[in-house]
This record gives structure tokens, C-alpha cells and sequence, in this order.
């Protein structure tokens, strides 16, 4: 059953893809096996990300139409926050690229986070494999939002853009959100709106490499994604950066705590936790119960 899917899926099936991405979002018996058989790929992941209601999904359509009016082949999954209470997710992002739903040359597929705390699904990595083995030239990863603990994008991506808009309000709060570590470009989206260049300006002078600690000055890009204006400056800008992109540390750090988890999982497989609450209830009962202990037995 895998090597056929994965047949389909290298074949260009984009069904085959979009169940091979269910049954590995599930869990379903057996997935790892499909991991395991994908072969090395180079395409190349970039990343969206940005606070709330900074125009990224609209961003991202209007940068899907410059690179497939390349001749590029491009994947797009967009992650919704899902609820705390209920775990459900709108994931209506993908509704802003209703142009593309039957181009044969684009991908959509929207996701939950499902109480992942990164900004992403816990799967993306497995996800973003078997889009590569698709291969498609360019995977867009759009993420829920930006925050402290949303480093993930800027590990998995090759490039990471940065949504921001004019009224984001004190820069310095821009640096606070951990964003300086994380943007190979920063795009200053609604840029018609008032005090926009002003905002700009002080952005890149905050990005200087004499007040950060890139090395390198981080490109600031002024669009309007609902003209469509910038936005081709603003794709070529992401294919130089992929380019000269080089091995990402980000990215080792991600998969090392990737494997760790996995690694983790697979010695837990067989520990039921019903059977360790049955196990500390009668030693608590015994009244010799110590937790470290107990773990140090196991």
C-alpha cells in the first residue's frame, strides 16, 4: 500500500499526495513506513509569518501568481489556529486563493495546529517531506501568527519572511517578539496606508547590522498584496535569498528536537499510562511511593 502511494505521489497524483498527507496527519498504522521510503528532495521551503490580520494569505496568492507565472510548480499549507476548548479550526485562510484550486501547477492544503504551541502542526515536518517528494519548486508555509515560542517556521523554512504592517505599532516590541532572529526579510505589507514610510524607515535602521545581530542588513520590501503592488520585487527578492541560502543551524536544531520526541515515542510505545496509574495507586496506598524512585525502576 505505501510504495504504491508513494509511486502516485512521486508520479505527480496530487490525490495521492493529499491522502498521504492525511494518513500521516492521523497516524494511521503503518505511516512511518511511507516516511521512511521518501528519497531526498531540494525543494525549497519558504516561510510567511506575521501577527494577525497582516495580510499574509492575501500575500501569499498574490506570490503564488508570480512564481507559477514562472513556470514554478508550488505547494501552499496554511496552518489556523485551532480552539483551546474544542480543537476545532476554521481554516479559512485557503478561501483568498480560490484562483488557483484547479491550476494543476498549485497545491493548497490547510491545517490545524491542534494545540501545537509553535505556530505550526505537529506533523509539519512529516508534511513538508512528502511535499518535497512531490517536488514542487517552492513549499509556502504560512503560519498562524508570530510570537515568542514561533521559532519553528525559521528552523523548517530556507527562507523566512516576516509580515508587519504600518500601524504595528513600537518597533522595539518587533524585536521583543523574538521576529530580529527569525526574518531573513521583513515585508511591510498595506504600505499605502499613512506613516508607512515612516515606519519603514525606522524598521530598517532598527535592522542595521551595527543595531542587530545579523551580520548581514535584513532586506525591508513595501507591498500592497491586494494591488498586487511590490510583490514581484518582493518574489525575486525570495529566490536570491534561496539562492545563497546555505545550511540553516535553525534547521538541525529542529529536526534534533524532532528526533528526540520520536525517539522518545517509540521507547514509550509500549508503556500504558493506565497501567503506571495502576501501579502508583498501590504504592500510594502501601504508603512507600517515591516518584523518583519509581522512575529510576523502569
Amino acid at each position: 500500500m505505501w510504495q504504491e502511494l508513494l509511486a502516485q505521489v512521486q508520479q505527480g497524483n496530487s490525490k495521492a499526495l493529499a491522502r498521504s498527507i492525511t494518513l500521516v496527519e492521523n497516524e494511521h498504522p503503518g505511516y512511518e513506513k511511507l516516511l521512511q521510503s521518501l528519497p531526498p528532495s531540494h525543494s525549497k521551503i519558504i516561510g510567511i509569518t506575521g501577527p494577525p490580520g497582516a495580510g499574509k494569505s492575501t500575500l501569499v496568492d498574490a506570490l503564488i501568481g508570480v512564481f507559477v507565472g514562472k513556470g514554478r510548480k508550488v505547494a501552499v499549507v496554511c496552518v489556523d489556529p485551532s480552539s483551546p476548548f474544542n480543537l476545532g479550526a476554521v481554516l479559512g485562510d485557503r478561501i483568498r486563493m480560490s484562483d488557483w484550486y484547479t491550476n494543476e501547477n498549485v497545491f493548497i492544503r490547510s491545517l490545524a495546529t491542534r494545540g501545537s504551541m509553535g505556530g505550526l502542526h505537529p506533523k509539519i515536518i512529516e508534511i513538508a517531506d512528502l511535499l518535497k517528494a512531490f517536488r514542487f519548486d517552492y513549499i509556502i508555509v504560512e503560519t498562524v501568527g508570530v510570537g515568542q515560542s514561533e521559532v519553528e517556521i525559521a528552523g523548517l523554512a530556507d527562507v523566512t519572511a516576516v509580515v508587519v504592517v504600518p500601524e504595528a505599532g513600537d518597533e522595539i516590541q518587533t524585536m521583543k517578539a523574538g521576529l530580529m532572529e527569525i526574518a531573513d526579510l521583513f515585508v511591510v505589507n498595506k504600505a499605502d496606508r499613512p506613516d508607512a514610510d515612516m515606519f519603514v524607515r525606522n524598521l530598517r535602521l532598527m535592522l542595521a547590522p551595527s543595531f542587530s545581530r545579523k551580520t548581514e542588513e535584513v532586506s525591508v520590501i513595501k507591498t500592497v498584496a491586494a494591488r498586487k503592488e511590490g510583490i514581484t520585487e518582493l518574489a525575486e527578492k525570495i529566490e536570491q535569498l534561496l539562492v545563497s541560502s546555505g545550511t540553516n543551524e535553525k534547521t538541525s536544531w529542529l529536526l534534533a528536537e524532532k528526533a528526540y520526541y520520536l525517539i522518545s515515542q517509540k521507547r514509550m510505545k509500549d508503556i500504558a499510562k493506565s497501567r503506571l496509574k495502576a501501579e502508583i495507586e498501590t504504592a500510594l496506598e502501601q504508603g512507600n511511593f517515591n516518584l523518583y524512585q519509581y522512575i529510576a525502576g523502569k
